[in-house]
């Protein structure tokens, strides 16, 4: 096998908004991971409602998303590999989008069937990582604590940050034990709201802008962490709608009030849930990596550096990856250790029994020669 593998990384989160693909050099045995591109393709606002809906379909409609997905990303794969004239690589690697996980009972499905990928690029394919981590009595999630220990784990303890959807932490330092769990709503409930006051125009509040222009509620934002998932230790993790329009509605009377100040209050609360998320770490850690969506959230940056005034607050950026491309990227490495038959499971974080090899591999035709 080849010392350096290219694997594309896909990455279709749980907002909802579209696929990320980071097509990635990793050496396993020298730890080393390289992004040569990234880009990210947005669905059409059809798709993206059939896909926040996706839980409340038939069978048919469900398969008929699940194939559709696949040949979707097919095509942005291929166009990918177009623009920026990168070969076939050695495998690609896909989180598929997830429509339902429930920690409590231990069920999780991720859609998107990768044969199509496989099909058009000839190349083979690794995907539905979640599952074998179930089977092994964890959680299923999260599975990125595992790139954030290959990639920054160092002397001192570090803390990172991923905004998607959901939000999640993991907190890494050379030879200690990967610590990770969902925090709470990241992105989630600012979608839903911005998606509301747009009558669906909108999928985000873009770099945080109603959220500044807004007074935030801090009272209410603080008694939401008065909910039982925030007094519950890791392992622990989140299904979209976990934080969904059913709370949204339910807490805020959308219809009367301002815009501005309901998004700067349920930014304040993401923010608030990952102060709360600190009092579960063992070690206090210096800086808080931040990547994801949340990222560009100026308002949602300036609320954690004032909630963790203890610790740097910083971009992935500063580390030479896209905020966008950690995620993809993290399930290039995943999927490239999988195709290595080496562990890949961050079982610390998950709750899961030990190592595991996580992710089914797909051939087109026969055994790839690497």
């Amino acid at each position: 096998m080849n010392k350096n593998l290219k694997v594309l990384g896909l990455m279709s989160g749980t907002s909802a908004d579209g696929l990320s693909l980071a097509y990635c050099i990793i050496n396993v045995k020298e730890r080393r991971l390289k992004v040569k591109a990234y880009s990210s393709y947005d669905y059409p606002l059809k798709l993206r409602k059939e896909i926040e809906q996706a839980r409340s379909l038939d069978l048919s409609r469900i398969s008929a998303l699940h194939f559709r997905l696949g040949r979707l990303w097919a095509d942005m794969c291929r166009d990918f590999l177009d623009k920026f004239r990168l070969p076939v690589p050695d495998l690609v690697s896909s989180h598929g989008q997830t429509v339902f996980h429930d920690s409590k009972k231990k069920i999780t499905l991720q859609i998107g069937e990768i044969s199509f990928i496989t099909e058009k690029l000839k190349t083979a394919g690794v995907s539905d990582f979640r599952p074998q981590d179930i089977a092994a009595g964890g959680e299923g999630a999260p599975l990125v604590p595992f790139f954030d220990e290959f990639i920054f784990s160092g002397k001192k303890p570090c803390a990172l940050l991923n905004v998607g959807g959901v939000a999640n932490i993991s907190l890494v330092a050379r030879g200690r034990k990967t610590l990770g769990f969902d925090v709470g709503p990241g992105n989630s409930l600012m979608d839903w709201a911005v998606s509301f006051y747009s009558k669906g125009r909108l999928a985000y509040d873009r770099n945080g802008e109603w959220a500044m222009r807004g007074k935030a509620d801090a009272g209410r934002a603080a008694a939401f962490l008065k909910l039982p998932f925030f007094s519950k230790l890791p392992p622990k993790s989140l299904d979209r709608e976990d934080f969904g329009l059913d709370f949204l509605t339910k807490n805020f009377d959308l219809a009367k009030e301002k815009k501005e100040d309901v998004l700067a209050t349920l930014n304040l609360f993401t923010a608030l849930c990952v102060k709360r998320s600190f009092s579960s770490l063992p070690r206090r850690p210096e800086k808080l990596i931040v990547s994801g969506g949340g990222a560009f959230n100026r308002a949602l940056m300036k609320n954690l550096a004032v909630a963790l005034p203890f610790c740097a607050v910083e971009s992935i950026e500063k580390y030479g990856f896209h905020p966008l491309s950690k995620e993809p990227a993290a399930f290039a490495l995943l999927g490239a250790l999988c195709f290595m038959a080496k562990p890949n499971c961050p079982y610390t974080a998950t709750g899961a029994r030990g190592k595991r090899i996580l992710g089914k591999i797909s051939y087109p035709f026969g055994l790839p020669k690497l």
